[in-house]
């Protein structure tokens, strides 16, 4: 299991991304309390949770009651996530792991910012969403798999929360430049392992077999 718990770690660390997280978490709340810093980063991470455990737990029925077969769900994953790891290896801002322009726009004129933009859709993103569907659906029903997919998943999650309430700490460490070599060093990864969905995925529908 040393395996699958390395590949769901990586992915998810790398769609959810603990540090952009809170980089724009240090920026969104800069004249909050420490207090009201220390509540939203524990609302949002809740609603994170809740969002993302629900997918985990009935987003392969949603699947299979929508007639998607997991070829198709491996092969759509990988180039969602590919396309989101281009993203992060040339640092863009298109959505899939980050708040649109529009959506920074508003989330500058609210006072809790924890729900939107923070629980999502930037912690329980498209991207997170697809990663933790796909991640289940390729575990076939093992019940010890899905436990660790789903540990590795809280994880993740649990950094985010330690990284959101040092967030300004992280961010003075690092730097711009610091983050965005973490950031594209993780995209690198992403883009392989999606790569290796699209992969398996046109392998299980047998397309290629008499070429």
């Amino acid at each position: 299991m040393v395996e699958p718990a390395i590949i769901a770690f990586t992915t998810f660390f790398a769609t959810v991304a603990p540090m952009d997280v809170a980089a724009i978490y240090a920026t969104l709340t800069a004249k909050a309390t420490a207090v009201r810093r220390r509540e939203m980063a524990v609302k949002a991470i809740l609603v994170a949770t809740g969002i993302l455990l629900l997918m985990a737990l009935f987003g392969n029925e949603a699947l299979r009651l929508l007639g998607v077969t997991l070829p198709a769900l491996r092969i759509a994953g990988g180039i969602l996530l590919f396309l989101i790891g281009l993203d992060m290896v040339f640092a863009l801002h298109t959505g899939g792991v980050s708040t649109t322009e529009a959506e920074s726009q508003e989330a500058a004129r609210r006072e809790d910012i924890s729900v939107f933009p923070m629980a999502t859709p930037l912690i329980a993103g498209p991207g997170a969403i697809g990663a933790v569907v796909l991640q289940m659906a390729g575990s076939s029903g093992d019940v010890v798999q899905q436990a660790v997919i789903v540990s590795m998943l809280l994880l993740v999650l649990v950094v985010t929360w330690a990284l959101m309430l040092i967030a300004g700490s992280v961010s003075r460490l690092l730097g711009v430049t610091g983050l965005n070599v973490v950031q594209r060093v993780m995209g690198i990864l992403l883009c392989a392992l999606a790569v290796q969905y699209v992969i398996d995925g046109i392998a299980a529908t047998n397309l290629l077999a008499g070429a």
